[in-house]
């Protein structure tokens, strides 16, 4: 540790806000599962990122769990305790994705059981929410692949999704802001439980669920931007124009 960063509370307190949010969700269960936000910093090309440390939970954290680190290498920057394992999937995103200023990664109870089912193999639309929210389609990683411990694969798909599920692990969301990944993560776990509930209720009544087709998905990804934030849409075509 070199200490080189000043410890700034405004993140701090949006950081312990958002983490017990994701607690009161039900996400969280124990040490495991994290966040991260990037502050920008003139000395740090990347900016840098506020995380909690390993050996407490979300739930549980305040401020003074939260420790800084770089983010091309896991060099604390402010604190003394060591960050867990999954910090080097988050900080690999915030390096490929500079547009990407926060991310949430928890061990989604329905996401597991879902894939743990055997019966899926991705979650099917149902709603309008998720298109609007994500932008972009989620991107599935296979059980027997461990992106936490090797981040090498990341850079092979992280430019095109907003959320990255590890099937039998847990998920991942990217937000321009905390507040966008927050409601990546919130509105992914609620179409699978849509996806759950559709299909046993279809099950019990002899018909199917009523998916949306990948036109529809598609063309809600295009107008995502214009209908969930109609204000920064309109700067952009404006600039554009």
């Amino acid at each position: 540790m070199d200490n080189r960063v000043e410890f700034d509370g405004e993140t701090a307190a949006t950081f312990v806000r958002y983490a017990h949010m994701v607690a009161r969700r039900g996400y969280v269960h124990n040490t495991l599962g994290n966040m991260v936000i990037r502050k920008p910093h003139p000395d740090f090309e990347h900016g840098v990122a506020y995380t909690k440390h390993a050996e407490i939970s979300l739930e549980e954290m305040t401020a003074d769990n939260i420790v800084i680190t770089d983010i091309p290498t896991s060099r604390l920057l402010y604190g003394e305790a060591v960050t867990s394992v999954g910090h080097y999937l988050n900080r690999e995103i915030l390096r490929l994705r500079p547009d990407i200023q926060a991310v949430i990664h928890v061990h989604h109870d329905e996401t597991i059981a879902f894939f743990g089912s055997g019966a899926f193999e991705e979650v099917r639309i149902i709603s309008l929410d998720m298109p609007f929210i994500h932008g972009k389609p989620p991107y599935y990683v296979a059980a027997d692949i461990d992106v936490e411990t090797d981040v090498g694969p990341v850079k092979d798909f992280i430019a095109d999704t907003n959320c990255v599920v590890l099937i039998g692990h847990g998920v991942t969301t990217l937000g321009r802001t905390i507040s966008e990944a927050y409601h990546r993560l919130t509105s992914f776990a609620a179409e699978v439980r849509r996806n759950i509930i559709a299909e046993h209720l279809a099950a019990i009544k002899g018909s199917s669920p009523r998916y949306r087709s990948q036109d529809e998905i598609d063309l809600m990804h295009r107008f995502a931007e214009r209908i969930i934030y109609p204000d920064r849409a309109e700067a952009v075509m404006a600039a554009e124009d």
